[in-house]
């Protein structure tokens, strides 16, 4: 096997959390600023922080700064990795299930 799972291993973390899922899904219709996603959430700022950081860190998030703001964003390029990895899972699925069949 040559293909490096540490990537993928690194996004499942980082969705491994109900609330980093529910953020992730928030950004999947566009970039939010931090005080917009807070208002989705009864959590602290400091704790909204460390599900950003988990996020960004995993590669499936991206972050920016604009002024005092930070603007977070889904990171496409490690999305549509992620989404190649469970088509090739479900494909091989498929295979293995017609063969014995």
């Amino acid at each position: 096997m040559s293909t490096n799972y540490r990537p993928y291993a690194l996004f499942m973390k980082a969705l491994a959390d109900e609330t980093r899922v529910q953020i992730f899904d928030m950004l999947s219709t566009r970039e939010l600023c931090a005080c917009k996603i807070l208002e989705a959430f009864n959590i602290t700022q400091p704790t909204l922080s460390y599900h950003m950081k988990i996020l960004c860190d995993s590669g499936l998030v991206n972050s920016r700064r604009e002024g005092v703001w930070m603007k977070y964003s889904i990171n496409q390029h490690n999305l549509i990795a992620i989404k190649s990895l469970f088509d090739n899972l479900s494909a091989k699925n498929s295979e293995a299930y017609c063969e014995k069949l």
